[in-house]
């Protein structure tokens, strides 16, 4: 297998595209061959989709966001600011809690709920996604879910949580015995 750089011509019979050579230092001060023959094109900028940093949130400043966190939170809100390191503020922020369907009174759908946060400030380690709200669309329910006392869905969503961590002790602990320590490797089992 060979090992090719950017700078390398393409191999011959690679089909249709033809780059000019570049250009040497000339016999004397004229223009050497490369001018004859025409310039490659200079590189295009990137399109502003192509940024993965923070300087993409500039097109999202004053829009409404959907944030979700590493700890499985969900913030809606307006962003208002943010810096280098995509830390963000966020205004008339709510957070949205989710109970799946099943684990709530009616078995074929699910709650949610807002809760009121106003500013919320993320760091920005912390967001795993976060993405423009449809204005047309965000009085909507959730397909799939129908809004639900604030108080029964966070105690729904608590005991979700609390039986997903006894699993997940559960589990680790089986995989200890059989030698694996993987994520958990600090965490004292009880």
């Amino acid at each position: 297998m060979e090992n090719l750089s950017l700078s390398d011509p393409p191999p011959h019979g690679a089909g249709g595209l033809q780059q000019a050579p570049a250009p040497g230092p000339g016999p004397g001060p004229g223009p050497g061959p490369a001018a004859s023959l025409g310039r490659p094109p200079q590189p295009q900028q990137l399109p502003a989709q192509m940024f993965t940093t923070a300087a993409q949130l500039l097109d999202l400043t004053d829009k409404k966001l959907m944030v979700a966190l590493r700890d499985g939170r969900k913030l809606l809100g307006i962003l208002r600011s943010w810096d280098q390191f995509a830390n963000l503020v966020l205004q008339s922020t709510k957070e949205r809690i989710f109970v799946p369907p099943g684990a709530g009174p009616d078995p074929t759908r699910g709650l949610y709920a807002d809760i009121e946060r106003g500013i919320y400030l993320v760091r920005g380690e912390n967001v795993l996604l976060l993405g423009e709200i449809d204005l047309d669309k965000d009085d909507d329910a959730p397909p799939g879910y129908e809004l639900g006392d604030a108080k029964l869905v966070q105690a729904l969503a608590k005991q979700i949580k609390i039986s997903e961590k006894t699993k997940e002790k559960s589990k680790v602990k089986k995989l200890s015995t059989l030698g694996f320590e993987g994520e958990n490797l600090g965490e004292v089992l009880l």
